[in-house]
């Protein structure tokens, strides 16, 4: 899996939440910072998923 695109997505939320509080648009940054929020979780669930069954599978060679 490739967990950059996610977490690449997700500074892309994190900045256009920056940017869009600094402009004045509340409701634009809460959202896009709630998108930043989800995908970084998401992204660092399936990394943790990842490493356990990487880890299982060198565990049977």
């Amino acid at each position: 899996m490739n967990f950059g695109n996610l977490l690449h997505w997700a500074v892309v939320f994190l900045i256009v939440a920056v940017i869009a509080a600094l402009l004045g648009f509340t409701g634009v940054a809460g959202t896009a910072m709630e998108g930043a929020r989800i995908l970084f979780w998401v992204a660092l669930v399936l990394l943790l998923i990842s490493l356990v069954f990487g880890f299982a599978r060198r565990g049977r060679y």
